[in-house]
C-alpha cells in the first residue's frame, strides 16, 4: 500500500516499538533465570548438601516467572498499539481503492471483492501482523535469555544448540517463498469464490430465466474445488515446518543426551547439562514451534494480504501447478442455456400424450387427457377463453409443470427428467410479462444463446422482431439496458429479440406480444415463423393471430379442436364467436395483415383480447 513499507511503518512508531523493546526484557530475563536458576539450585543446593541455598534458586526462578508474566501483558499492550493503526490504514487505502474501482466500472455499489477485503482479508492482516510481532519478540527473547544462560553456565553447550538452531531457521526460511505463494493461491481462490457466490446470488433470476442453472453450478464447484486444492498445497508445505521444528528442538535434545557422558568428563557439570536440557525443552523448543507456525502462517498471510490489498491484479487464467485454476470454470463446463447446439427436431416438434393436469390434487382438471401433436415447423396459435388452460398449456409444453398423467415431449424428447439447460436447449418460452435484467443489451439479447452471437447477428435478431430502433435508442449491443425505465412493450420486444436468437427449434408464445399495437405483434409472429425449422407455438392474444397461423387449437372446456382458421369458422362455435367482433378490411390502412384490431362492440373488452362476451354454443 502507498507509504505502508514495514521500516516505515515502524519508524512512525518508534515509541511504541520502543515500549516493546522494554518490556521484552523481562521475558527474556524469565527465560535466563528459568535454566540457570534450576543448575545452580542443583550444584549449589541440593548436590552440595545446601537445601536452602537450592530453595532460593528456584525461588528465584520463581519470581523470575512472575515477572515474565507481568513483562508479557505489557508486550500485547505494545503490540496493540502498532496493530490498530494498521488497520485503520488499511481500511482508508480499501475504501479509498475500492471506490476508485466501483467509479471506474459504472458500478458504485463496488463487488464482492472488495467486500471481502474490507471485511476479511484486513481482519486477517490486523490479526497477522499482530501475531508475528508477538511470535518474533517472544523468540528473540527466548533464544536470548537461553543462549545467554548456555554460554554462563558452560560455553562448550553452544555449538550443540546454536548449530541444529540455526539449520531449522535455514530450512524453514528456504520454504517461506513457496509457502507465501501457496497462502496468496488461497486468498486468491477465496476472492473468486466470494466473486462467484455473490454474483451468483445477485443473479438467480437471471440464471434461471436463461436456463443456465447447470453451467452456474459448474462454474461455482470449480471455484470450490479451487479454494480446496490451493489449501492443500498449502498443507503440504506445512510439513517443511514439523522437519525445521525437529531440527532445532528435538535434535539437541538428542545430542545432549548422547553427548552426556563426554560433556560431564570436560567441565560440565550435571546442573550445567540439566539446565541446558530445559533451555532446550521448556524455552527453545516452544519459542521455535511458536516462531515457525507464527511466520510459516501468519507472516505469509500478512505478505500475500498486503499485496492483495493493493489492489494487484489477480494471476493470469491457467491451471496452478497445485490444482486448477479459481479463475474460472474448468474448460469443459457447458456454455450458457444450452451446453451444446440445439438438436435437429423430429416428427413433431411439441407432443402431448394423454396429458392431464390440475392445481392440486383434487382439483378439477384444467386439461383432461390431451392429446396434441405439433409438426417441425408448423405455425399454431392457441386460443380460448379466459380459464381454459391455454398458459397451462404451454407451461406443460415447456416442462415448467409436470403433467399428472401422460406424456409430453419436445422434438421427440420425453421432457421429464430433464435439467433446465436441456430443455432450453429445446424451446423458448417467452410470458407475458417480459423479464429484462440490468445489464447491457448484448446481455439481455445474447443471455439465451450457446456462445457470444456478435453483434451483428444481435442486430438482425433485433430488426426481425422489430426491436431494431429500440436497441438502437439504448445504444447498440453496449448500450445499457434499465428495466425501470423501459415500457411493457419495450420489455417485451427486447425479449421477443432474445428468443429469436436463441438456437432453440420451438418457441413458445404466452402472450407475449399482448403490449404492443397489432402491427408491431404481426411483425413479430411472421419472423418466428419465418425461423429455418422453427416451430412457433402462439397462445393468442388477438384474433389476427390465429389467423395468421397455418392452424389452431381451440380450448373450450373439455373440448379441443384443431384446424386452419378458416375450417375453424364452420366446425367450432366457440372460434366463430371469437372471430366475430373483428371486421376483416382488406388493405384497411395501416393494418399490417388485413384484420380490423378493434373488436366488435358486443365482446367484454375493447382492446382486441380474445374474451368471450356471452354464453358459448358448443360445435
Amino acid at each position: 500500500m502507498r507509504d505502508l513499507g514495514a521500516f516505515a511503518f515502524l519508524r512512525r512508531r518508534s515509541r511504541a516499538l520502543a515500549a516493546l523493546a522494554a518490556w521484552s526484557l523481562l521475558p527474556a530475563a524469565q527465560t535466563f533465570l528459568l535454566g540457570y536458576g534450576l543448575a545452580r539450585a542443583l550444584d549449589d543446593g541440593f548436590l552440595a548438601g545446601r537445601t536452602g541455598v537450592g530453595l532460593g534458586w528456584l525461588a528465584a526462578a520463581a519470581a523470575g516467572a512472575a515477572a515474565g508474566a507481568f513483562g508479557t501483558g505489557r508486550v500485547h499492550r505494545a503490540v496493540g498499539a502498532l496493530a490498530e493503526p494498521l488497520r485503520d490504514q488499511l481500511v482508508r487505502e480499501v475504501v479509498a481503492r475500492g471506490l476508485h474501482r466501483a467509479v471506474r466500472a459504472g458500478r458504485p455499489d463496488g463487488g464482492t471483492a472488495d467486500v471481502s477485503r474490507l471485511t476479511h482479508q484486513v481482519e486477517i492482516a490486523r490479526d497477522s501482523f499482530a501475531g508475528l510481532i508477538l511470535v518474533l519478540q517472544m523468540f528473540l527473547c527466548t533464544a536470548a535469555g537461553a543462549l545467554a544462560g548456555l554460554a554462563w553456565l558452560a560455553p562448550v553447550l553452544l555449538p550443540f544448540v546454536l548449530g541444529p538452531l540455526a539449520l531449522a531457521l535455514a530450512v524453514f526460511c528456504w520454504s517461506l517463498r513457496p509457502l507465501a505463494r501457496r497462502q496468496r493461491a488461497v486468498l486468491v481462490a477465496d476472492e473468486a469464490l466470494a466473486d462467484a457466490f455473490g454474483a451468483t446470488v445477485a443473479g438467480l433470476r437471471d440464471v434461471t430465466a436463461a436456463g443456465a442453472e447447470e453451467r452456474t453450478a459448474a462454474g461455482v464447484a470449480a471455484r470450490v474445488d479451487a479454494e480446496l486444492a490451493a489449501a492443500l498445497a498449502l498443507g503440504r508445505w506445512g510439513a517443511v515446518r514439523v522437519v525445521a521444528v525437529a531440527i532445532g528442538g528435538h535434535l539437541p535434545v538428542l545430542l545432549l543426551l548422547f553427548l552426556g557422558p563426554w560433556l560431564l568428563r570436560n567441565g560440565v557439570t550435571p546442573g550445567g547439562l540439566l539446565g541446558a536440557l530445559t533451555f532446550v525443552t521448556q524455552a527453545l523448543l516452544p519459542a521455535l514451534q511458536a516462531l515457525i507456525g507464527g511466520i510459516g502462517s501468519a507472516g505469509t498471510r500478512l505478505a500475500v494480504v498486503l499485496t492483495r490489498l493493493r489492489g494487484d491484479p489477480l494471476p493470469p487464467d491457467g491451471p496452478s501447478p497445485d490444482g486448477p485454476s479459481p479463475d474460472g470454470p474448468p474448460q469443459d463446463a457447458p456454455p450458457l442455456a444450452a451446453g451444446r447446439r440445439a438438436r435437429a427436431p423430429r416428427a413433431n416438434a411439441v407432443e402431448l400424450r394423454g396429458v392431464t393436469f390440475a392445481y392440486g390434487g383434487r382439483a378439477t382438471p384444467v386439461l383432461d387427457g390431451v392429446d396434441l401433436a405439433v409438426p417441425a415447423g408448423q405455425h399454431l396459435a392457441v386460443v380460448g377463453p379466459s380459464g381454459a388452460g391455454k398458459s397451462t398449456l404451454a407451461a406443460l409444453a415447456a416442462g415448467l409443470l409436470a403433467p399428472r398423467a401422460g406424456q409430453v415431449r419436445l422434438c421427440g424428447e420425453p421432457v421429464a427428467g430433464r435439467g433446465a439447460a436441456e430443455l432450453a436447449a429445446l424451446r423458448v418460452l417467452i410470458p407475458q410479462e417480459a423479464y429484462v435484467f440490468g445489464g447491457s443489451v448484448a446481455d439481455n439479447l445474447g443471455c439465451l444463446h450457446p456462445g457470444p452471437p456478435g453483434d451483428a447477428a444481435l442486430l438482425a435478431a433485433a430488426g426481425a422482431v422489430g426491436a431494431g430502433e429500440l436497441v438502437d435508442r439504448l445504444g447498440g449491443p453496449g448500450g445499457t439496458v434499465d428495466p425501470a425505465a423501459l415500457s411493457a412493450g419495450e420489455r417485451q420486444l427486447i425479449a421477443l429479440a432474445r428468443a429469436f436468437l436463441s438456437t432453440a427449434p420451438v418457441v413458445l408464445l404466452d402472450e407475449a406480444t399482448c403490449h404492443l399495437d397489432p402491427a408491431a405483434e404481426a411483425r413479430a409472429e411472421r419472423a418466428f415463423a419465418a425461423r429455418p425449422g422453427g416451430t412457433l407455438v402462439v397462445i393468442a392474444h388477438r384474433i389476427s393471430s390465429a389467423r395468421r397461423a397455418e392452424r389452431v387449437l381451440v380450448l373450450d372446456g373439455a373440448d379441443l379442436l384443431t384446424g386452419t382458421p378458416r375450417e375453424l369458422l364452420t366446425r367450432s362455435a366457440l372460434f366463430r364467436d371469437l372471430a366475430a367482433g373483428w371486421s376483416d378490411p382488406a388493405g384497411a390502412p395501416g393494418d399490417a395483415d388485413g384484420v380490423d384490431p378493434v373488436p366488435g362492440a358486443g365482446l367484454a373488452y375493447h382492446r382486441g383480447e380474445v374474451v368471450a362476451h356471452r354464453s358459448l354454443r358448443k360445435p
